[in-house]
């Protein structure tokens, strides 16, 4: 199963499913790219140290969301790299119809709370400020509502009375690069009945 790593940032989640690659824990699926949509993104930089290709790819002139062509150019990329699974790990774009159509049933999101509570933005802000006992993250089939696609599977991070946002975020992390590695390996062993 190819699969291609999305992000906007640091790349710590892509960085935990290359380590599991690189560690024979994902035995059936093998990451073909790194894509991204900030040039200077330190995720590009995880290209080179894991010996996988990492592309900027221009999303167009808005911040949020893509512009029609350019997510349509961004699909016809991944088709060309022969993509079976598109993973969306810190990713900070809506996905929409150019993407979502050609991927259908092949593109999941790593989201920072345990859906459906607390989608969109700041996921463990709204986690933290709601004051409720555990947070955790998801991860989820993307269709065109906003982490509103059926789970693939949660983590569950508890809130301690000692933590602080930072500490409970760190903990919420540390959950995600558990988490979004297994679910890929799990995904390659049903791959290609996903």
């Amino acid at each position: 199963m190819r699969v291609a790593l999305l992000g906007s940032g640091r790349g710590s989640n892509a960085e935990a499913v290359l380590r599991a690659q690189k560690d024979g824990r994902l035995s059936k699926a093998e990451v073909v790219g790194i894509y991204c949509d900030i040039p200077t993104a330190p995720m590009l930089q995880l290209g080179p140290k894991f010996g996988v290709p990492a592309f900027y790819l221009d999303p167009g002139p808005f911040k949020t969301k893509f512009s029609p062509e350019q997510e349509a150019f961004w699909a016809d990329t991944l088709k060309q790299h022969r993509v079976d699974l598109v993973v969306l790990a810190g990713f900070m774009r809506v996905v929409k119809a150019p993407l979502l159509e050609p991927f259908a049933g092949r593109i999941i999101n790593l989201h920072p709370t345990l859906l459906p509570e607390f989608p969109g933005l700041d996921g463990i802000g709204q986690t933290w400020r709601a004051n409720v006992p555990e947070g955790g993250c998801t991860v989820h089939w993307v269709t065109a509502e906003v982490d509103g696609g059926k789970h693939l599977g949660q983590a569950r991070v508890t809130r301690e009375a000692s933590d602080s946002l930072e500490s409970f975020a760190q903990k919420i992390h540390q959950a995600e690069h558990a988490l979004l590695p297994k679910v890929i390996a799990e995904l390659a062993q049903k791959f290609p009945q996903l």
